[in-house]
């Protein structure tokens, strides 16, 4: 993932009003069952993934690692959130794509 590009989407997300943050509001996206993809910072603990895991387990939530910690997640989303979440399939297809537009 480039990481610019990824940042620079996350703050467009949030700016759209389309980013979840915190682990209580993404755990309750996750138990509603859309399809989504929640991402977490790296230095969000295994116990915080495992338990959102859980809540996910045959739901349609994708999840994946960002590169970088919750300081610099606060700096491009204005939350001081390290578990984050989206619905929108647009912004979910260009985060995993590394912010790549193929």
């Amino acid at each position: 993932m480039e990481q610019d590009k990824i940042l620079t989407l996350l703050g467009f997300c949030k700016k759209a009003g389309k980013l979840v943050a915190g682990t209580e509001k993404v755990t309750e996206l996750v138990k509603k069952g859309a399809p989504c993809l929640v991402m977490l910072s790296e230095d969000i603990s295994p116990k915080t993934e495992k338990e959102l895991r859980y809540h996910a387990n045959g739901k349609q939530a994708v999840f994946i690692r960002l590169p970088y910690n919750r300081e610099t997640v606060a700096h491009a989303t204005a939350t001081t959130a390290g578990v984050l979440a989206t619905a929108d399939e647009g912004f979910s297809k260009a985060i995993l794509q590394g912010g790549n537009n193929k």
